[in-house]
């Protein structure tokens, strides 16, 4: 039976958390996108608890998802990260392939500054 969408999204999610976790010195950036928004938490696993947070809802004036979009997302979670202090994350892509507005918000993380 062919898996959906969402069923193989969740397949590739659980896959890719076996091998990654987030510490205190190197916290997990996770990344979840909508058809209308896109988020991106900072989480450390070993305490259970969420650093930084950033949204396309908060951020942007239009309800068009897009890789600019993204880019503010990216941007404005490295800069709360670096008020907060940290400087290094494990990145989650959460089972979304790498390119589009998942590739645009870590490339924007990475020019500001955050090391994954």
């Amino acid at each position: 039976m062919k898996l959906t969408r969402n069923e193989a999204r969740y397949k590739r999610k659980r896959r890719i958390r076996k091998k990654i976790s987030g510490t205190s010195d190197q916290p997990r950036l996770v990344v979840f996108r909508s058809n209308k928004y896109i988020y991106a938490q900072i989480v450390d696993d070993e305490k259970q608890e969420t650093k930084v947070a950033s949204s396309s809802i908060s951020l942007a004036r239009e309800k068009s998802l897009n890789k600019e979009t993204a880019r503010l997302v990216g941007r404005d979670i490295a800069q709360k990260a670096r008020q907060f202090g940290l400087e290094k994350v494990v990145f989650d892509r959460n089972g979304y392939v790498y390119t589009g507005r998942i590739k645009a918000l870590a490339d924007s993380a990475r020019e500001e500054g955050l090391k994954f």
